[in-house]
Order: C-alpha cells, then structure tokens, then sequence
C-alpha cells in the first residue's frame, strides 16, 4: 500500500478520507489517481467542484468528497497549507473524526493515539473476551480505554499499523487464521470456541426502498440536468428531471404521472421506458426507471440547464444513472 510508512500529512490525510467507508484494494486505485491529479493539498484547494466530483465517482458516500473540498481550502486559506500539528486539532478538520484524527497523529506526527477501526475491535474483542457491542456507550469506552492503555508510546504509528494488518491478514471476520496464530495459547476467542461469536455484531439495518423515475429530456441533441442541492443522497452530484415514488409505478401509472408534466404531450409520441435499474446505499435500496422524451425546446424548468452530450461526460453522476448512462453507450455503440 502506497501511504504505508508515509510521513506527508497530505498523503495520509488523502488517503484515510479515501479508505472511510472503501475497501483498500478500491481505494487504492482512487489515491494514485487522485495524487496524480491534485499533488499537493494547494492543488486540490484551487480544483472545481465538479472536477473533484468527477474524480471521486465511484466512491460513493460523497459527503466525504465534499468534506475533502472544503478542509483543503481552510488548510490553504487559514493554515497556510500547513496541517494542524495535534490531535485535538486535527478533530475539529471537516471530515476528520477521532478514527482518522488518530491515525493522522500517530502516523504523521509520531505521537501516541490508538487508531480504532474494524480490525482493531476484532482483535481486541477476541483476545480480551469483549462482549460488549462497539456501537453501544459502554462498548465505545471500553474499547478506547482498552486501545489507549496499549498504545506503543515510542512507536504509536507502528503499532496501529501493526494492529490493523493482523486484524485484515490474521484476525479475519471469516475463516481467522487462528491454527497458525502465535496469540491462540492466550486469544480468549479460541481457547473458549468463541471465534466466530466475536465481536458482538450490531443490530441489522432495517433498509427503506426509494423508487426514482428519471425523465430525460433530449433536446437538440442535448440534455436537461441538475445539481441536486437537498440535504438528501448524492448532494451536489447531478441527475436528471425526477418523479420520486413511494412504490413501484407500472408503464401505464408512469405514463399517468407524467400526464401532470406541462411539457409532455403524450399524444405526439409515447417515451421510452427502460429496464429496473437498482442501488444499493448503506440504509436504503434505490429502484427506478429512465424515461427518454425528445422535445423541440428547453422547457421552463427552475434550476435546470441544458447540456450537450458530450459535456454530460464529463459532469458527476450517482452510481445509478452511470450504470444506465453506460449500458445506453454500449448499445448505442453496438448499433452503429
């Protein structure tokens, strides 16, 4: 992994925003295409939005993205492009909470703050016998506590790392490598039989369904798109006009909705309607349709623009029109 041993705080920074929430073999590819393009933390600062955006596509959960925006500005307009130099400080950046302040600190800065994550609660739950739930209060104490008190005060990056990587090589959440494990003679987990009962999982989600209907207009061989502003899914990336519903809509209850659209005359031509399309968010599936219409001129619609196709390429997109904006590409391209 290219940020490991790592001393520019630039470098780590980028790298744990990228890593929140993304397997690493994913993010990987993201932080080499992200240096290449934005080298230095002044560099991101002066970038356009949407170019960012664009990058970061893919990613998902872009409230990171725009926490990486806005931190790299402050970093350049108030710290003179220099990074807070402790651990409280680093807390009070955008995007950063006490995982990534304490990974910035220890690996960056030296100093002793135990990193939390995934594979350090495992280790930690197993070894100790640990039954209280991470998500809980009291299990959020006990594991800071626990991780704070065996911190390597000489060596803190070292031994996050090291921690870390015996959780995702060793300490698996499936099939743990716990035969060939120097721990199993003093692991609680496996001298009890209790391996596969550690950690406590939390609760499982209860996931809300959202349907969206995507219309997309055609104008002259350009489309209607906006920036989605709403405190909602995918802010600041951009989509297409769209009838949200509370269910499933068949062809004849869409075509009913659209009846309601002033700029659709259904009489001159039927749209066409494409397959389900789907995605999958952390606490909500979403479901949809794309409707295609041709028009002769842009309606008058508050907060929409016109944009030609070849632009439409270069503008950010959420995983669910990218999928549908692919495959209409690949059979377009198949066809000619």
């Amino acid at each position: 992994m290219p940020w490991k041993g790592e001393k520019d705080m630039y470098k780590i920074w980028l790298s744990e925003i990228i890593l929140q929430q993304t397997r690493v073999d994913q993010g990987m590819a993201y932080y080499n295409r992200f240096l290449l393009a934005y080298p230095s933390v002044e560099v991101l600062a002066a970038a356009k939005d949407q170019d960012v955006m664009k990058l970061w596509e893919g990613l998902g959960y872009y409230s990171r993205c725009r926490n990486l925006l806005a931190t790299a500005r402050f970093i350049v307009s108030k710290k003179a492009g220099i990074f807070p130099k402790t651990y409280q400080e680093l807390l009070m950046l955008k995007g950063v909470g006490p995982y990534t302040a304490a990974a910035l600190a220890s690996f960056g800065l030296n100093q002793p703050h135990a990193v939390i994550d995934g594979n350090v609660i495992r280790v930690l739950a197993r070894y100790f016998g640990i039954y209280e739930n991470i998500q809980t209060p009291t299990g959020r104490k006990i594991f800071s506590d626990l991780a704070r008190e065996l911190i390597d005060i000489h060596e803190p990056g070292v031994y996050n790392q090291a921690i870390m990587d015996f959780g995702a090589t060793v300490c698996k959440p499936l099939a743990p490598l716990c035969t060939s494990c120097i721990m199993q003679k003093v692991c609680y987990a496996y001298q009890h039989q209790k391996t596969a009962e550690l950690p406590v999982k939390q609760k499982k989600l209860i996931k809300k369904q959202r349907w969206f209907y995507y219309l997309l207009v055609e104008v002259k061989d350009a489309l209607i798109v906006r920036v989605r502003k709403q405190k909602d899914i995918w802010q600041h990336l951009n989509e297409f006009i769209l009838l949200e519903s509370g269910k499933a809509l068949s062809k004849k209850q869409i075509l009913a909705s659209m009846e309601f659209i002033d700029f659709v005359n259904l009489s001159d031509d039927l749209p066409t309607i494409s397959k389900v399309y789907s995605q999958q968010l952390t606490h909500q599936t979403i479901f949809g349709k794309f409707i295609e219409i041709k028009l002769n001129k842009k309606p008058a619609l508050n907060g929409y623009q016109l944009k030609s196709k070849k632009s439409i390429q270069k503008l950010a997109f959420p995983g669910f029109i990218n999928k549908y904006l692919s495959e209409k590409q690949r059979i377009i391209t198949k066809n000619r």
